[in-house]
């Protein structure tokens, strides 16, 4: 890396200049620009409103104005996943590639705020535990970066990774990229051979009947193995393979450490299976395979240089992208066309947060989030207030210029792609892969647009021909699966037993494709809207397919009335599509049995200030497990299934809302809670637009359901006590002091409250017991007449304590 770089990076605690920092947004690309010192970039690129407003140093006009700003798409990060930046840093160092101003401060800032304040160490995403994965490759990246290995970040983090065993116990996708920079070796690694793309497709494990995912990741994986590449070892590499292990390098025997994967980083172990295919494998390796292996290079190198082209040089995600990169400099060079044009993509992955750098999940998730949002402003009406009329114009063009109107362009089964004329991707247009959900969600979004919002006169909207709506209807009808259900990106093309050879350890379900609730709700009501617009396009078609995807939604309802989640956390994700998906043929919580169950499961998980919060160990363990405290967004799920099911019991619902009321910031926004979303059962992925979308949907569905009634919002003490309490939760209860104060009053008021609660309440919260000091404990607040008031609050066994209320909320707002 060049020194100048070194010397940015390594200044401990160094920070750019938030002022200085710029968004472009062009055709839904967003890329973070930093101007530093630059006089005349920063007169004629000043902040704009929209970058005002992301900062939240200005009170929008309404709670969707940080979504509706100035640009076209929803903008905002996709982070979440902890082993992303460091495929950037050791590409970027291996093919000593500089980074732009600011970027490396910016990146080590953010590896810096999410280590784990206990450890030190990192997860394999931002809110797990530390592993081997996120410990190794983030302390390596950080070393890359320029940081010394004394600074206390670097230190504490080698403490802890040497407590877990060092590095050796990395799964595969780590032991791959330690190898490649040269810190790990190659025999520590189980096979990758490139050579089963030699194989005949009609074999059940071809690469091209696997996950894309899965699949484009493995590829340069095969091509990288098979060449053997390793960075050339500088005084750097020498010291890191020092600091990253617990023996020394060279004493390592690494033909043993290929099954070797720490306790607290392995998800999904391997079958006897794939340990006895990796035992003949690496006799192979043994044996003199040059020409076969020649071959089956070229074969991978062609698949990797038709996926830079599909995507234009995107590539389908942050995995295989750096990947990629460093596959083509190994193969070409520094000056190949290939690799410049890998160079100018990087800035697409990167994202400025107030900690720092981060690389998104995909180049963005704004034609997901952009496609809710349409959604949830028309579906509640607030599409018809006037000073959204342009903002939603802008939306429909990002629409109109993220559909695909062609097929990859190189053949779609030589690259083993699904068709994509017609389809919208997850994000922007370049990206290019058809995705079922994002299909369905991007033409229901237009057809809600062009149908169903007035434009005043002076606004024109140019809608989209009746063959591009016909072309995505296309796509939606080629994606379904013999059982009826939707996958993500294709049909599911190989057989199940193929996850017995999942190789990655910290994954499931990665192999082949899946059918989802998720993306068949979404299908499924996608469809019902053209339907609804175009009732005589291939009906019949239509109509077979809706029937069979809702036979497949009931046939995947667990025996407790739950879906389980795959894309959001977790039952209550799946929950709200699989209402809506019920609902959209008729059945609800009067006439169907499966409703009820759904719609009594959601019941039963609701907490007791009224909202709804889940934890991401429900994806892990595939059991709901209740976060700690209820979460904004989910809550906003479970009302929006409720309601979609006309669930009878009004009480249960408001209760909701109020809670999401209460939640609502002085500014219009809600604040981050817990992360919102998953994928492949064991990592999660944030969707911070969540907040914002579907708040606002639930609280516009609640008024147009039930009246845009005022509601009084209750509101919950926030405290940790301070004092050990001397008795058990079995003593009789001691009333509980609290000082309020009025808003914009300086008066305080005393309430001396006391348990048991009255019959607004059920339940008390799991947390409220004697074990509960050092944990921050919610009690709720009843109001009445617009005054802070409270009764019958208490705790079990806890002693007299004073706590001074911080935060209030008693209003009387009206649903919006």
């Amino acid at each position: 890396m060049p020194a100048a770089a070194h010397a940015e990076a390594n200044m401990q605690n160094a920070r750019t200049d938030p002022e200085k920092w710029r968004l472009e947004v062009e055709r839904g690309r967003q890329i973070w620009h930093y101007l530093g010192d630059n006089p005349e970039k920063l007169e004629s690129w000043p902040m704009s409103d929209a970058d005002r407003i992301r900062k939240f140093s200005q009170r929008p006009k309404r709670p969707l104005m940080p979504l509706l700003t100035d640009t076209d798409s929803s903008k905002s990060e996709y982070g979440g996943p902890m082993f992303l930046i460091p495929g950037f840093v050791i590409t970027m160092y291996i093919t000593k590639t500089p980074w732009k101003p600011g970027q490396a401060t910016e990146l080590i800032n953010y590896l810096r705020a999410r280590a784990n304040k206990d450890d030190g160490g990192w997860g394999i995403h931002i809110e797990s535990q530390s592993t081997v994965f996120g410990t190794a490759l983030n302390y390596v990246a950080l070393r890359l970066l320029g940081v010394h290995q004394d600074d206390p970040v670097c230190t504490k983090a080698r403490s802890h990774l040497h407590k877990l065993g060092g590095a050796v116990g990395s799964p595969a996708w780590g032991k791959f990229w330690l190898s490649v920079l040269n810190v790990y070796e190659w025999e520590g690694n189980n096979p990758l051979p490139a050579e089963l793309w030699l194989l005949p497709y009609w074999m059940p494990i071809h690469p091209g009947r696997m996950w894309c995912h899965s699949r484009a990741v493995s590829i340069p994986m095969c091509y990288l193995y098979g060449r053997r590449f390793k960075a050339e070892l500088d005084p750097l590499l020498e010291s890191l393979r020092t600091e990253l292990y617990v023996q020394p390098y060279h004493s390592i025997d690494w033909n043993k450490m290929r099954n070797n994967v720490a306790k607290v980083d392995l998800y999904l172990p391997h079958t006897k299976l794939m340990d006895f295919l990796n035992e003949i494998l690496v006799l192979y390796e043994k044996l003199p395979n040059g020409f076969i292996r020649k071959h089956a290079l070229k074969a991978a190198m062609d698949q990797i240089c038709y996926e830079d082209i599909n995507t234009d040089f995107l590539d389908i995600g942050p995995v295989n992208k750096p990947m990629n990169m460093l596959s083509i400099w190994v193969a070409e060079g520094p000056d190949s066309k290939r690799f410049q044009n890998h160079l100018r993509r990087i800035d697409d992955f990167l994202w400025k947060t107030s900690e720092g750098l981060l690389v998104n999940g995909t180049n963005g998730s704004q034609l997901w989030d952009t496609s809710f949002c349409i959604q949830a402003v028309v579906e509640t009406g607030i599409a018809e207030l006037p000073e959204f009329k342009e903002s939603f114009l802008k939306a429909y063009s990002f629409l109109d210029v993220t559909q695909i109107q062609h097929d990859p362009i190189i053949d779609f089964k030589t690259c083993h792609r699904h068709i994509s004329k017609g389809a919208w991707p997850f994000s922007t247009h370049d990206q290019s892969y058809t995705v079922s959900d994002c299909t369905a969600e991007g033409l229901k979004a237009t057809l809600l647009l062009q149908n169903k919002v007035e434009f005043p006169v002076g606004y024109s909207m140019n809608k989209l021909a009746d063959d591009r709506i016909f072309d995505a209807v296309n796509v939606l009808l080629s994606m379904q699966n013999p059982g009826g259900g939707f996958a993500s990106y294709e049909l599911i093309r190989g057989p199940n037993w193929l996850e017995w050879l999942n190789p990655a350890e910290v994954f499931g379900n990665i192999m082949i494709e899946y059918n989802y609730p998720e993306c068949t709700t979404s299908a499924v009501l996608g469809l019902a809207e053209f339907r609804e617009h175009y009732p005589n396009h291939r009906r019949k078609e239509i109509d077979s397919t809706i029937q069979r995807a809702v036979k497949y939604i009931l046939n995947a309802q667990r025996p407790d009335g739950s879906w389980y989640g795959s894309w959001g956390i977790c039952f209550t994700y799946a929950g709200l599509f699989a209402l809506n998906s019920l609902a959209s043929v008729g059945l609800n919580y009067s006439n169907s049995k499966n409703v009820r169950r759904a719609c009594d499961f959601l019941i039963s998980k609701q907490m007791a200030d009224g909202g709804w919060g889940e934890s991401f160990k429900s994806s892990e363990l595939h059991k709901y497990v209740h976060a700690e405290t209820s979460q904004v967004t989910q809550t906003s799920w479970a009302l929006l299934g409720l309601m979609a099911a006309k669930y009878p019991v009004k009480e249960n619902i408001t209760r909701g809302i109020q809670l999401i009321m209460s939640r609502q910031q002085p500014n219009g926004e809600w604040k981050q809670e817990l992360i919102e979303g998953v994928f492949n059962h064991n990592c999660m992925i944030s969707y911070p637009n969540y907040k914002f979308v579907f708040t606002v949907w639930a609280l516009g569905m609640y008024a147009k359901k039930y009246g845009n009634e005022a509601l009084r919002v209750i509101s919950f003490v926030h405290f940790k006590p301070w004092l050990q309490p001397a008795a058990t939760a079995s003593r009789p209860c001691h009333p509980l002091r609290i000082r309020c104060r009025r808003r914009g009053v300086g008066t305080p008021l005393k309430s001396r409250l006391q348990w048991p609660p009255g019959p607004a309440f059920h339940s008390v919260p799991s947390c409220c017991t004697a074990n509960s000091f050092g944990r921050v404990v919610h009690f709720p607040l009843l109001a009445s007449n617009g005054v802070e008031s409270a009764q019958n609050l208490a705790l079990l066994g806890l002693p007299e304590l004073d706590v001074t209320l911080t935060k209030l909320h008693v209003f009387d707002p009206e649903v919006t």
